[in-house]
């Protein structure tokens, strides 16, 4: 049985919830062009951002430990995957979009630099007499002009509601663009993947932190959120073993998660949304976690600040990551003859700094280390 892109466009019709985005609805492309025969249009930008280099990029790019510290600790690539998932099993259980969802996920930190928050806070130090760097703005101009896989445009072509939710996306570290229609919220789809990348990076933090050794289990027993579940789940601090380790991880996940698609279930019925528009229109969001849940998160996170993000090893490793950037970035705006002729090339047509930041943000860790020793150790090969 064949099933057209009409047949799932009906479906969605049919079973997703009154408030959720459709893809038959969608405002469209940039740039007109016909939509797939067994396709919608969300699924033809989720597997449009699956494709492209800067997704397989992320696979060496930091998300806390630099890639080459060890084979176990998540990247930016494993991070993003798992972003997908918990944003797709929320949106499921609303009855949200979750081919939307997906693609937002897939696509939010697209425009990261090497060597993870400290990479970006490096860029924006250096950029910051030519507008600063944001990765979200970077995400967008990814698959807005710099990849090129289509004769008849730049970038991805991707459809509204997805460059929507990549430009507004919003966490701690990310901050939406204020152009992008300020006075309007995100479609919960979107708000789904804001929701899904803090969830994710608190809990898998604290399993790298565990598993790294910077952590362990009588420490994060101090945090309730932690201690509570493992005392709940029999975990013992003194005989914390990897197996009790993938259970708290795996348990504190489904608890967040729960909470959030009930707590959020209960917001939308209390506050009487039954379309898209009411979504648009609300005073604030209306996806996330429960007050009791929220604290509970607001101090773990805290916790991570303190004992484990600010640990002395990663600080090194921040402070070597701000380092290999500057010189690098330095070094190429006082002699950018060295630059790789298609960025020449490029500088032309933009400008050396704005070439350069592209650039450089899309060197993965390795390829930034590499560039560094072709550039400053005597002994390298260029």
């Amino acid at each position: 049985m064949l099933i057209s892109r009409e047949r799932l466009e009906n479906n969605e019709r049919v079973t997703l919830a009154p408030y959720a985005c459709l893809a038959v609805e969608s405002r469209g492309r940039i740039h007109r062009e016909s939509e797939g025969a067994h396709r919608t249009a969300f699924q033809k930008d989720r597997d449009r951002v699956l494709h492209t280099s800067a997704f397989r990029r992320l696979e060496y790019k930091t998300q806390v430990f630099v890639n080459y510290e060890g084979d176990y600790y998540r990247t930016r690539l494993t991070h993003t995957l798992e972003v997908a998932q918990v944003a797709t099993s929320i949106a499921r259980a609303l009855g949200l979009n979750e081919d939307l969802s997906e693609t937002i996920a897939l696509a939010h930190d697209l425009g990261h630099p090497p060597f993870g928050h400290s990479g970006e806070k490096a860029l924006d130090t250096l950029t910051k007499e030519h507008g600063g760097f944001d990765h979200n703005r970077q995400s967008l101009r990814i698959v807005t002009e710099l990849e090129r896989r289509y004769p008849d445009f730049p970038g991805l072509n991707l459809t509204w509601e997805t460059l929507e939710g990549i430009m507004k996306h919003e966490t701690e570290y990310d901050v939406p663009d204020a152009d992008w229609e300020p006075d309007a919220q995100p479609s919960l789809e979107a708000q789904v993947v804001n929701v899904a990348d803090e969830v994710a990076y608190n809990a898998h933090d604290l399993d790298d932190g565990l598993r790294s050794g910077h952590l362990d289990a009588r420490s994060i027993h101090q945090v309730p959120l932690v201690g509570s579940l493992m005392d709940r789940l029999g975990i013992d601090r003194d005989a914390f073993t990897n197996t009790q380790r993938y259970l708290l991880i795996r348990e504190l996940l489904g608890a967040i998660i729960t909470d959030v698609i009930t707590a959020t279930d209960a917001r939308l019925n209390d506050e009487g949304i039954t379309d898209l528009a009411g979504v648009r229109s609300h005073h604030s969001k209306l996806l996330g976690p429960s007050e009791t849940m929220a604290a509970g998160l607001t101090e773990l996170k805290a916790f991570l600040y303190e004992n484990f993000y600010f640990h002395h090893r990663l600080i090194r490793m921040s402070r070597k990551a701000h380092q290999i950037l500057e010189r690098i970035y330095n070094a190429y705006i006082e002699t950018p003859t060295m630059l790789p002729p298609a960025v020449r090339a490029q500088a032309e047509d933009i400008g050396l700094e704005r070439a350069l930041t592209d650039y450089l943000s899309g060197m993965t860790d390795r390829y930034a280390n590499d560039e560094y020793r072709k550039l400053f150790d005597p002994t390298a090969l260029t």
